[in-house]
């Protein structure tokens, strides 16, 4: 065996090495949602309490407890969020953050806007761009309405490739 032949069988040999390193991790991103384990709290039915604590034709800012929290979490696994009952029946729950860069946006009852701070970003009461940066509306949580207590699907940030809001919504009344 010469020099040169055990040089280039190392160097092969090393370079599979390093190429399984990095075939792992983009082998295993590739195939995650066929093994993805369904997790306690993923996708949680969470409650923002009774309906009857947000008047009809209002908008207001309330929280939930996130599902994935842990002890050390403290006040920052509160998580707010703004519910606009439109008539006692159709609600909706919007995410606080802007759908720019994510900056906590508030309601302005006088204009009937919510605004964001950070660029100028706006939307309507309904939750949809009237101007500023945002490509899109905000982000919105599916609800149920049950018993007179108002239910939000949380656990993940609603995104604009989850399922629309408005065609999910369920609502039962006693």
């Amino acid at each position: 065996m010469t020099r040169r032949g055990i040089l280039m069988k190392l160097g092969i040999l090393l370079n599979g090495v390093a190429g399984l390193a990095l075939a792992i991790p983009i082998v295993k991103y590739l195939l995650s949602p066929v093994f993805r384990e369904a997790r306690p709290g993923y996708a949680s039915w969470l409650s923002l309490g009774s309906a009857a604590q947000f008047p009809a034709g209002q908008t207001r800012l309330t929280a939930f407890q996130n599902p994935h929290s842990c002890a050390t979490d403290g006040v920052t696994a509160n998580i707010p969020c703004w519910v606009r009952n439109i008539d006692n029946v159709r609600f909706q729950v919007f995410a606080i953050n802007c759908a720019h860069l994510g900056c906590p946006v508030r309601w302005f009852a006088q204009s009937g806007l919510f605004l964001c701070p950070c660029h100028g970003g706006a939307y309507y009461a309904d939750g949809s761009r009237a101007s500023g940066p945002p490509e899109r509306g905000l982000f919105e949580y599916r609800y149920k309405l049950e018993w007179g207590v108002l239910w939000i699907e949380a656990g993940e940030m609603p995104t604009p490739g989850a399922p629309s809001a408005s065609l999910t919504n369920i609502s039962r009344a006693l």
